[in-house]
């Protein structure tokens, strides 16, 4: 297996690249192992990579050295190939599907990570793009779509961010009014403040979102949250943050295996951090469909099959 380390210079204001590539170095310096390490240029081209290696047919490991972002674009465009495997090295800001698994710090081991184990993981679909942790509309998606401004500022980190740009959006219209649909059940019309779709529990710089979610259980985690009065957003960002919300009497939480919204007016998308705006989406889950690497060592959360 060749092991292929995407570099994403400018992820996490590009503070840690240097280490991570001076330790990749050094773990493969006496190996007899097949590795690259690929400096992405620009937005795109991890993904543009990532499709011409795969294509190739060679079994690869890719690692996203980056955010979310970075594991987004190497996950579109390698998704389909059998031969690849995929991993993580956190560079970005947030980096939270890791935090399903505990600390992150593990992922930054090199060693542990190459002779790690891959595990089945889930995906989102979500119209034609791919995504790994979670999906949202409404607030979440303005939320995600400002705080990519807040987050080239020095020393602002990735849940700094999204609570300044949480701060900025109070001063606008906050909610949306779509019409949702449940696992194909008759779509109804919601006034809501945001609505999540969620293949990990965290997102958002640490808010936790689905708590229950399993990244491998077959099954999406769905929170709506309706319109309230801006007073109150505050004190249920709070809750909210610590995934404790389900019981909140303008939440609804349950379990789906697809979700679809439209509306009159195109609206801001989150796949993964990333942003698309869009009158209708479809998101489902799509079972097994990669492998993820694990860094050895680590102690899996006991609900994840393996």
């Amino acid at each position: 297996m060749k092991h292929i380390f995407f570099i994403n210079p400018t992820a996490g204001k590009g503070n840690v690249q240097k280490s991570i590539v001076c330790a990749i170095k050094n773990y493969f310096m006496n190996k007899k192992l097949n590795y690259e390490i690929y400096i992405t240029k620009c937005i795109g081209d991890a993904e543009a990579k990532a499709k011409e290696i795969a294509q190739i047919g060679e079994r690869v490991c890719f690692y996203a050295c980056g955010g979310e972002g970075t594991f987004y674009e190497i996950l579109n465009g390698a998704i389909g190939f059998d031969n690849v495997t995929y991993g993580v090295v956190p560079c970005g800001s947030a980096n939270d599907f890791l935090k399903f698994f505990g600390s992150k710090e593990s992922f930054f081991d090199i060693e542990a990570l190459v002779e790690g184990n891959p595990v089945v993981m889930d995906i989102i679909k979500a119209g034609d793009r791919y995504c790994l942790n979670g999906c949202s509309v409404g607030m979440d998606a303005m939320v995600a779509r400002d705080m990519k401004l807040f987050k080239n500022i020095p020393f602002v980190s990735g849940s700094l961010a999204y609570k300044l740009a949480i701060v900025k959006l109070f001063f606008c219209k906050a909610g949306v009014k779509i019409k949702l649909s449940i696992d194909d059940k008759l779509p109804e019309i919601k006034n809501c403040l945001f609505a999540v779709i969620a293949n990990g529990p965290i997102y958002g710089g640490g808010f936790m979102a689905a708590p229950k979610a399993v990244p491998n259980d077959g099954i999406l985690d769905f929170t709506l949250v309706n319109t309230i009065n801006k007073l109150k957003v505050p004190a249920f960002l709070k809750k909210y943050e610590k995934g404790q919300h389900a019981n909140l009497d303008f939440c609804t939480v349950s379990r789906c295996k697809k979700m679809s919204f439209s509306s009159d007016i195109p609206i801001p998308v989150n796949l993964d951090g990333e942003i698309v705006v869009t009158k209708s989406m479809e998101f489902k889950i799509i079972k097994n469909a990669i492998n993820f690497v694990i860094p050895k060592g680590i102690k899996l959360n006991s609900l994840i099959k393996v």
